[in-house]
């Protein structure tokens, strides 16, 4: 008869915290450009508190502080850009002084968590509720890994239904949702990548995707993404000379707030984290925050 043990429980330090979240969020996975892993810390120092945010502000790193934690973990890397000093002159001098002087580390995990599973995406795609799911852009060595993700409502929608939903799936945000198509257009089949997903455009419309979703689109990009799929020799009729309209083709376009679209990841990362570390016998707390990091505040509508 065999016996399954617990293991008994120790101190966590970060180099043990370090070692889940790389296995979680593999360094090989992140695009070549960017600078996901630990900014501030000390591999040796306990971690028994750790706060999670979409982006590491001055009101984020004191809300953390505040609580007690050990490590922040956020999306968005700290130190994107050089920085020449560590000083109280600048906002991201003072914030990593202040992680310092308070013992508190910084990690992020970027476009490694977008290709992650349960990462950025898939907790998208869970949140609109589509099944079947695959990455839109899959990683060279593994078809389950990469960005985006690609799967089907479980009953199709109007456009508009499917906006409303998305709308009502994602954290509220200034912007609201923008959308590319007809309004009383069929869509099943969805495409989605949180944050900024402008270059994938063409990877959507080849997918065979019926909307895709994602956030930050630019006015160029989309016009001429629209212009290029339209049948040039179909318009709607027009009186006489008037103005004709483009037809707009699938994939439909669905233009939400960055921090919303990608904010739905980090109760997935605070609860994975903490259940593999509970494993191990280092149990943590874990938080997330509720401080929104869109810089957006409010928008009007003409009367």
């Amino acid at each position: 008869m065999s016996s399954q043990t617990t293991p008994s429980s120790h101190q966590a330090t970060l180099a043990d915290v370090l070692e889940v979240l790389e296995r979680l969020y593999p360094a090989e996975l992140a695009e070549s450009w960017d600078k996901p892993g630990l900014s501030v810390g000390n591999l040796a120092a306990p971690v028994s508190k750790v706060y999670f945010a979409l982006d590491a502000t001055r009101a984020v790193v004191e809300d953390a502080i505040a609580w007690g934690a050990d490590l922040i973990v956020t999306h968005h890397p700290f130190l994107f850009t050089a920085l020449g000093a560590v000083t109280t002159q600048s906002d991201r001098g003072a914030s990593i002084y202040r992680l310092i002087s308070s013992g508190c580390a910084l990690f992020s995990a970027h476009t490694n968590a977008d290709s992650a599973r349960r990462g950025v995406n898939d907790a998208l795609a869970d949140r609109l509720g589509l099944v079947d799911t695959r990455p839109l852009t899959p990683t060279i060595n593994d078809d389950s890994l990469g960005l985006g993700r690609i799967g089907r409502l479980p009953a199709p929608l109007r456009l508009e239904e499917f906006a409303t939903l998305v709308a009502n799936a994602l954290p509220q945000a200034a912007q609201g949702i923008r959308v590319v198509g007809a309004q009383d257009a069929t869509v099943s089949t969805v495409a989605v990548l949180g944050g900024s997903g402008g270059s994938l455009l063409e990877e959507a419309a080849a997918s065979g995707a019926d909307v895709y979703l994602t956030s930050d689109l630019k006015h160029h990009d989309v016009l001429d993404f629209v212009e290029a799929r339209a049948n040039s020799a179909t318009t709607a009729p027009g009186a006489d000379a008037g103005p004709t309209h483009t037809i707009v083709e699938k994939p439909f376009l669905i233009d939400s707030a960055h921090w919303a679209s990608e904010s739905v990841w980090l109760p997935y990362a605070a609860a994975d984290l903490a259940d593999a570390l509970a494993a191990a016998g280092t149990p943590i707390e874990t938080r997330v925050s509720d401080i929104t990091t869109d810089p957006w505040t409010f928008h009007v509508r003409a009367n």
